[in-house]
């Protein structure tokens, strides 16, 4: 590369970083710096039993796994993550008729797939001052298959398939919203 190549690179990039852009990479932290953070038991504001764990496990093994930030009890920490699942929805997705499964009495319509629907809330306090540094909404839906009849003689199907597919599905989107919200949590501070 030529000095003329060079002048023209650097005339290029020199600009940049004024504006907010940085070359190579920048380390991720949490909002004010802190290093020590406490991440109790999500709210659960849904009617479903358990899942709160799903979300604040997850979590907490995201920052255990990026070293950002050491969780640790509330008394001992400077902030807290603060979670809350604030909805969670099953609609029905795909359906099936009469027509399309022939041993289906007439005019029955059979679903074939639910869809998932989830929206958590992170707030990240500071503990002397109650005062809320960070927060976000989080959204994520997943589709799953419903209980599936088999045979023309059958007239019910597994019902804690269906209870097994939510919890999965809802385990499922807890880990992709939880690895969203580290990330979000923790860049550009």
């Amino acid at each position: 590369m030529g000095l003329g190549h060079f002048i023209l690179c650097l005339l290029l990039v020199v600009p940049l970083g004024g504006c907010g852009y940085h070359l190579g990479f920048k380390a991720r932290q949490l909002p004010g710096g802190y290093d020590h953070v406490a991440i109790p038991v999500f709210k659960n504001k849904t009617p479903e039993v358990g899942i709160e764990t799903y979300f604040t496990n997850e979590l907490i093994r995201q920052f255990a796994r990026s070293g950002v930030a050491r969780v640790v009890e509330r008394s001992d920490a400077a902030v807290t993550l603060e979670g809350v699942i604030e909805n969670l929805t099953f609609e029905r997705g795909a359906k099936s008729t009469q027509k399309e499964i022939t041993h289906l009495p007439l005019g029955t319509v059979l679903t074939t797939e639910y869809r998932v629907l989830v929206t958590t809330r992170l707030r990240l306090r500071r503990n002397s001052d109650d005062k809320v540094l960070w927060e976000s909404v989080f959204q994520s839906e997943r589709p799953y298959f419903a209980p599936q009849l088999g045979s023309a003689g059958l007239n019910s199907s597994n019902a804690l398939y269906n209870q097994s597919a939510r919890h999965q599905n809802v385990f499922k989107i807890a880990t992709d919203m939880m690895v969203e919200a580290h990330d979000r949590v923790t860049e550009s501070f």
